[in-house]
């Protein structure tokens, strides 16, 4: 079955410490209405920033995933939207570089970065689910957080689990590159992207934080791993054609050709 899936990925102007802006900027990228059905993603750690001093300032600007501040958001979306937007989040005294998915009826999951990078190490306990698929009212989402999109067994897995497409909030910090190329880690989603044939909605940071620089990177890649859109206005929007058929011609098909008893420890 096919059908179309309005998308929008949003860099936002994420303030380190500043909670209340963060939350600010977050509720004016929601009332952007936009025909539905809608997916709107937010970046990684959008109502935090992300170059913390310590685990103690993450700590004291974390929030529960059933923080009202954060709940509330879901009354500014319409029944066919869905949003999803990073968050640092605080369980049991633990912290969490996570994911909360929001429909209009409230909160539908939340999902914790499995793979941490760099010094996160030293503020995050790492999730125990690499990705995660939701049933959501405008599809069947797969929710992963930056790292996490460099292993190609993490998106397959979402995509044999039936994903439709992958919303994907980064903060990737610049990398060194050849003159007119993509970043890396834009080729490596578009790689994946094609591979599972399961479409991706990132969205990135922009800017200087702490003498980080952002590379920027939001895209919307279809299901055949081409850039639909990047950023017009800090949003990169499209409408996505998406399927459930992954056969290749007549001859083929990506997941019936599958040989997994040929690929030895990989076992998705």
């Amino acid at each position: 079955m096919s059908r179309q899936l309005r998308v929008s990925a949003v860099s936002l102007p994420v303030e380190i410490g500043d909670v209340a802006a963060n939350l600010a900027a977050v509720e004016h990228a929601l009332r952007q209405r936009q025909p539905g059905p809608l997916l709107i993603v937010l970046p990684e750690l959008a109502t935090s920033g992300y170059v913390f001093a310590d685990a103690a300032e993450a700590r004291a600007l974390a929030m529960r995933a059933d923080d009202p501040r954060l709940v509330s958001l879901a009354g500014l979306l319409s029944p066919d939207t869905v949003a999803v937007v990073g968050f640092c989040e605080i369980d049991d005294g633990r912290l969490f570089n996570s994911a909360l998915v929001l429909g209009s009826a409230g909160v539908l999951g939340c999902y914790r970065k499995a793979h941490l990078w760099g010094t996160e190490r030293g503020v995050f306990v790492p999730g125990d689910e690499a990705g995660a698929v939701l049933d959501t009212p405008v599809g069947r989402i797969g929710v992963a957080i930056c790292y996490d999109g460099e292993f190609p067994e993490l998106t397959r897995r979402l995509a044999l689990a039936g994903a439709e497409v992958l919303a994907l909030p980064v903060n990737w910090p610049m990398v060194a590159r050849p003159l007119g190329e993509h970043p890396p880690e834009t080729i490596q989603l578009m790689a994946a992207a094609r591979t599972s044939r399961l479409a991706t909605v990132i969205a990135d940071r922009h800017g200087v934080e702490r003498g980080v620089e952002w590379t920027g990177g939001t895209a919307v890649i279809s299901a055949d791993g081409w850039i639909q859109a990047t950023p017009a206005g800090g949003v990169a929007t499209a409408v996505l054609d998406l399927s459930d058929d992954k056969s290749l011609g007549a001859h083929n098909d990506l997941f019936a050709d599958r040989r997994p008893e040929l690929y030895g420890g990989i076992h998705v």
